[in-house]
């Protein structure tokens, strides 16, 4: 029977991935709240400079291990965040077959990890289980347009099977598992050779290179700043009732890559010429959540525009760039904003 601890203060949560982009800004904002992080990371895609302020923190605890390997933990666990697997196309296509096994083995030993400690589960899913979508904005019932044999297939239809996995925990009341669908999201602690289009653009016009720009730049995404989707995972793991069905976290801006890096190049005040090249096979045209869901039940919504962010975005690889051995610089905090119903009851 399905018996999760609730504790109301000082909560132990275990993050995998926590060493990477997103986990690093999660074990910070956990830490912040008063509870105890573990990080696990195999420091295949994650960096130690994200956690080496956290490493004397009181609260903070890292494991250097690959979830496809069976963690043993002793002390009590609340929440599990699996968070860990390579996120962008040259990562997680350059071991393709070890991608799958994260997704799957790695999500399955987690899942008894969280089974054996009564732990909440939260699975970080991704945008692109909608695949290249025949459906805009994407809903969280839209079954998707995925290729099952290209090459984009290690982490799609992995993160679908990881779906599935935890779905069917919670079905048979094993796990409490919970499912974020977590749409583009950038930030500073992006990796400046992960081939995202946010990170490539800014480190391109810093080193003064064409912009690079695949296919006719047309195609569209919508850009979510780094800490708008960790109150989004922070609020999905906490709502009670478990919603039971996956969510869209993602800012539903939309913008075409050619308006993107437009915007790169008038904040960064650089000349450089805009390079097209071939659109990478599987590449989707479209991506735009409908966050209608998280809304409703997390009371969520992103509150930092794409230019904001992009500020806090230029300015951390500005003063991160280069190789010389530096402290790591914080991350901005952005401004509290009122959401937008707060504002309209002020403003009546």
């Amino acid at each position: 029977m399905l018996h999760v601890n609730h504790r109301r203060k000082g909560k132990t949560a275990l993050v995998a991935g926590g060493a990477g982009f997103v986990g690093s800004h999660l074990c910070d904002a956990l830490l912040g709240r008063g509870d105890t992080v573990i990080c696990v990371d195999s420091y295949i895609t994650g960096s130690r400079d994200n956690v080496r302020p956290l490493m004397n923190h009181p609260g903070f605890r890292f494991i250097e291990e690959d979830i496809c390997a069976v963690l043993k933990i002793d002390e009590p666990l609340d929440q599990i965040y699996n968070l860990a697997c390579a996120a962008s196309p040259p990562q997680y296509q350059a071991d393709p077959v070890h991608t799958m096994m994260t997704c799957v083995a790695g999500t399955g030993n987690l899942l008894a990890l969280a089974e054996q400690h009564g732990a909440s589960f939260l699975q970080a899913s991704t945008s692109e289980v909608y695949g290249d979508p025949a459906e805009h904005p994407q809903r969280e019932d839209y079954r998707g347009n995925v290729s099952c044999t290209g090459p984009r297939a290690c982490y799609d239809e992995g993160k679908r099977a990881a779906e599935a996995l935890c779905f069917d925990m919670l079905r048979v009341r094993r796990v409490d598992a919970r499912v974020a669908r977590i749409f583009n999201t950038y930030g500073p602690r992006m990796q400046a050779n992960d081939g995202r289009i946010v990170s490539n653009l800014i480190v391109q016009a810093l080193s003064g290179k064409p912009l690079t720009i695949y296919g006719s730049g047309t195609q569209t995404r919508s850009f979510c700043y780094v800490s708008d989707l960790v109150g989004g995972l922070i609020a999905l793991m906490n709502v009670r009732p478990n919603p039971g069905m996956p969510v869209n976290l993602g800012n539903p801006g939309e913008f075409t890559i050619n308006e993107l890096a437009e915007m790169v190049r008038s904040m960064m005040a650089v000349r450089t010429v805009l390079a097209y090249k071939a659109l990478p096979k599987d590449d989707p045209q479209r991506r735009r959540p409908d966050i209608s869901r998280a809304m409703e039940l997390l009371d969520w919504q992103p509150t930092v525009p794409l230019a904001e962010g992009l500020r806090y975005t230029i300015d951390w690889f500005a003063a991160n760039l280069d190789d010389r051995p530096r402290k790591r610089t914080a991350a901005p905090r952005p401004r509290r904003r009122m959401a937008a119903s707060q504002a309209a009851s002020l403003e009546s």
